[in-house]
């Protein structure tokens, strides 16, 4: 008997991600990459003033 051919079929794998939505480790937006700057110059001035004190 051919068990290879016995049970469901098998889903594709990484089908649940949207097509339009930019995928892990892909390049950001212009939006999130300047919101992402924006947040790490606050923290680095904001570690600069701590270090300071």
């Amino acid at each position: 008997m051919d068990y290879s051919k016995s049970g469901n079929p098998k889903n594709a794998k990484d089908t649940q991600h949207a097509l339009d939505l930019p995928r892990r480790g892909a390049p950001k937006d212009k939006a999130a990459a300047e919101k992402k700057a924006a947040l790490l110059e606050r923290m680095k001035s904001a570690a600069a003033a701590r270090k300071k004190t």
